[in-house]
């Protein structure tokens, strides 16, 4: 069935059902849900392409290496699970580089990368995702026209994958304007516009699937789930509403052994956008706020437990749980509690404890904002100024020992890392912040973002520790055994530590319930 003969069978259906509104069965106590009529027909969108296409460009990148292809997407290697994996458009997920398994080492030369953009000023102001710029020395823009412009990149972000750059047009450009993705609901058409596989301008459209999806790709991203094919190529383009805002930019997919769209695609919300390009465009880089608690989602049971109510049967309550409060910090000065559920930040609601982060992190350092929590049944309404995540103590990271071979770099779990990478106080362990290209590390599975919690069988909670039981391993030429927390999952992963055999990895999950 054809894309629009779907959509308007799923219409069909809707209108054929009972307006009747949902009621309650007082037999049974029980709500039943009952589809409102529907009598809307597929949307036209010839009127909004006509419109926004214009101002939807084709990023060109030169970059130095060959760990992507010329899509600007990398290799398609299969990435988690052995049944799929998520990539930025191929680009498998969070970060695969030369070296993975089922890759042959290739001398660097420069190769062109390609993705999409999208003006957002007169003069030349584009946006595109980080990963299709990453590593380039040179990028040029081509517009929907076919004139193509050398463009400076203005700054760029990896933790959002946000970039912004500038061309020097002759004249004003059509361009456009960022909506608000917070006003964005499952269901609502949306249309995808881009460069996927170099064709040109292409226009794809379906719904919003979900929203505020986290793909634990760090502290401070969430997507909008959509179903509009996507492929690579796509990167960078935006995500509109029927009223030719943005209310994303496209990012990533789910695809099943590196293939393609599976209708299972994601973009950066816009409110994301817009904050960080506020910041690219007036400094060239991101700094972050910081609120200074431990969070941890208010699940159902504990809601009940604290006497916090649900908004009804089908909307469980929703918010952060402070765990816990660093002495000193914006939320300590606040005068935030442990126990405190935090339920809003800046008059936006608190779905989460990875939610009150990506919110938090938005806001510049010296931001004063208002903060809602909960506390002993009652809504209490706080002030605070947010500080500078940057500036937080990044003492005692350091690299393990034998780095060049086995390429960790270890930090213990500070309050900077525990915001950045989302864990909180009752995890112990030592936090992986970087993983060297081509390395033993990264060949067995080992990931940024992981904590490593035992090496060898035994608890390490620094990385001295760390590296004093590889570099026992190493010496010994016995394999190193590593227990890494990834995601609220166990994983178990070993290197061979006979460096100069044929290497030997493996790793396998264990179940985080097990």
């Amino acid at each position: 069935m054809a894309f629009s003969e779907a959509h308007a069978s799923l219409l069909s259906s809707l209108t054929s059902s009972s307006s009747t509104p949902a009621k309650i069965d007082e037999k049974n106590s029980a709500t039943v849900i009952r589809p409102h009529a529907q009598t809307a027909s597929v949307p036209d969108f010839v009127p909004l392409v006509k419109s926004v296409k214009p101002a939807v460009v084709s990023v060109s990148a030169t970059v130095k290496d060959s760990g992507q292809d010329e899509d600007g997407e990398g290799p398609s290697i299969q990435m988690g699970p052995p049944q799929g994996g998520m990539m930025p458009f191929g680009f498998p997920f969070p970060f695969m580089m030369p070296g993975m398994p089922g890759m042959m080492p290739q001398p660097p030369h420069p190769v062109e990368a390609k993705g999409s953009g999208f003006l957002i000023s007169a003069d030349g102001y584009v946006v595109t995702n980080f990963h299709v710029v990453s590593g380039a020395t040179k990028v040029s823009v081509q517009l929907d026209n076919g004139r193509s412009y050398p463009a400076k990149i203005i700054g760029k972000d990896s933790k959002t994958d946000v970039a912004l750059l500038k061309i020097k047009p002759d004249t004003a450009l059509p361009y456009l304007e960022l909506g608000e993705s917070e006003e964005l609901n499952p269901g609502q058409w949306i249309v995808a516009v881009g460069d996927p596989y170099g064709l040109g301008g292409t226009v794809t459209a379906g719904i919003v699937s979900a929203m505020g999806r986290d793909l634990h790709s760090g502290a401070y991203n969430d997507f909008i789930q959509l179903d509009a094919p996507i492929n690579r190529g796509n990167s960078g383009g935006p995500l509109l509403t029927l009223n030719g805002k943005v209310v994303g930019m496209n990012a990533m997919i789910l695809s099943p052994n590196g293939g393609g769209s599976i209708g299972i695609g994601f973009a950066i919300p816009s409110d994301t956008v817009s904050a960080v390009v506020k910041q690219l465009r007036k400094s060239g880089h991101v700094v972050r706020g910081y609120l200074g608690v431990a969070g941890q989602d208010l699940t159902p049971a504990l809601a009940e437990a604290m006497g916090i109510k649900s908004k009804s049967p089908a909307n469980p309550a929703e918010g952060a749980l402070v765990a816990s409060v660093t002495g000193g910090s914006p939320a300590d000065k606040a005068g935030i509690k442990g126990g405190d559920v935090i339920v809003a930040v800046s008059g936006k609601n608190v779905k989460n404890a990875h939610d009150l982060a990506v919110k938090v992190s938005s806001l510049p350092p010296g931001t004063k904002a208002e903060i809602s929590v909960i506390r002993a049944n009652k809504t209490l309404k706080l002030s605070f100024t947010t500080g500078d995540l940057s500036t937080i103590s990044k003492n005692g990271e350091e690299s393990a020992a034998n780095s060049g071979k086995i390429g960790l770099t270890l930090s213990p779990l500070n309050p900077r890392v525990r915001q950045e990478i989302g864990v909180d106080e009752n995890v112990q362990g030592v936090a992986v912040i970087e993983v060297g290209g081509n390395s033993v590390a990264l060949r067995a599975g080992i990931r940024p973002g992981d904590v490593i919690l035992e090496v060898n069988s035994h608890p390490v909670t620094a990385p001295k520790a760390a590296s004093s039981f590889i570099t026992q391993s190493l010496t010994a030429k016995k394999p190193i055994l590593f227990q890494i927390l990834r995601d609220g999952q166990h994983l178990y992963m070993a290197i061979n530590g006979n460096l100069q055999a044929d290497e030997d990895v493996s790793s396998t999950n264990q179940n985080a319930e097990d």
